[in-house]
């Protein structure tokens, strides 16, 4: 089994991203902590991470963190969560078994992060122009978890305040982690939507390495929702396993036991069943050879996804089933909530 450790072992600097403020405070923080220094000619291509098997070269790339700059003036889609992502880091240091991010970033995940915050917003703010009198929609967390990072940068803060901002602009942020502190006392102004993955105990425990555990996943929820936050969850990825309409019973009872949460009247759901591409199965079974994944293909429907790659997808009599109880569980455990989507 992979030994997960989410502490910052080396740091891959881009040359441009020395020219801003922020890089160059990060590389004088990271050489006085005494961590290992390089440079890249890009922050696509990093060949400094070590490791004599895939599994080491994996650990090690997920202790690396590469600090960057986003030149691209495009923001790619992002269906059904949002209109557009918006790109504030890459990655993250958990090691979730599933992760769909296995299909784009293989077996050397790194984690980037970029110094032009500035020049984001401001094509952020292009985009929403754009759009009027339409309110234009932003993920925070289409390709990352931005909590980890964010005592680096301090990306986040500056984005949902400068959403908050925006009279048509609205963020929308995901994660698995509970650091949010710094993230309590900003002027949102309910413009973010501060959602949580979560999952049934079990699940997180087998398949979800170094994230916290799901008390304290609820806990962080609750400080959000205090904080005037307007609150989410991602119930992902939802498993067809043995008993597992008992194990997501049990997460709802679990979120119900908490009125704040089950009791606002602007809760959301986001319900996204388990799926898997031919790429990261092959990752998968790389990095986990003992995994317990269901990666059955004979038992799953082939589907060409909104990126134009194939995926594998439980069969529709199955997702039919997942549905129907888990529109049973929002009826009993949280009514007000609203379901955004079931895929």
């Amino acid at each position: 089994m992979i030994k997960t450790s989410a502490n910052i072992k080396r740091v891959v600097f881009e040359p441009a991203a020395l020219n801003y403020p922020l890089g160059k405070k990060l590389y004088h923080a990271f050489r006085q902590k005494g961590l290992e220094i390089h440079f890249t000619p890009s922050h696509n291509r990093v060949i400094c991470v070590p490791g004599k098997s895939v599994q080491e070269s994996f650990v090690e790339a997920k202790r690396t963190l590469v600090v960057g700059v986003r030149r691209s003036r495009h923001l790619e889609t992002c269906k059904p969560s949002a209109h557009y992502q918006l790109p504030l880091a890459t990655s993250c240091p958990a090691m979730c078994e599933y992760c769909y991010l296995f299909t784009h970033f293989g077996r050397r995940p790194y984690q980037r992060i970029y110094v032009n915050l500035s020049e984001i917003l401001e094509l952020a703010a292009e985009y929403i122009e754009r759009r009027k009198p339409e309110v234009t929609v932003f993920e925070a967390a289409a390709t990352s978890d931005p909590i980890p990072v964010e005592k680096y940068t301090g990306n986040l803060a500056r984005t949902i305040e400068f959403m908050g901002n925006q009279p048509l602009g609205r963020l929308r942020v995901v994660t698995k982690f509970t650091d949010v502190a710094n993230l309590l006392g900003l002027d949102h102004r309910g413009h973010t939507r501060f959602r949580f993955s979560i999952n049934a105990a079990n699940i997180i425990k087998r398949f979800e390495h170094g994230t916290p555990p799901l008390a304290e996943r609820l806990a962080a929820a609750l400080k959000i929702v205090k904080a005037g936050y307007l609150p989410g969850f991602i119930i992902a990825p939802i498993f067809y396993l043995d008993g597992w309409q008992e194990q997501y019973r049990a997460l709802f009872q679990e979120i119900a036991r908490q009125p704040l949460l089950a009791e606002h009247n602007d809760l959301t759901l986001e319900l996204i069943t388990h799926r898997f591409t031919k790429k990261a199965k092959t990752t998968i079974e790389t990095l986990f050879p003992k995994t317990e994944l269901p990666l059955d293909e004979e038992n799953r429907t082939f589907k060409y996804g909104q990126f134009g790659y194939g995926k594998y997808v439980y069969p529709a009599k199955v997702k039919t089933e997942i549905e129907s109880f888990f529109k049973e569980m929002v009826a009993a455990y949280l009514p007000r909530a609203a379901i955004e989507y079931f895929i």
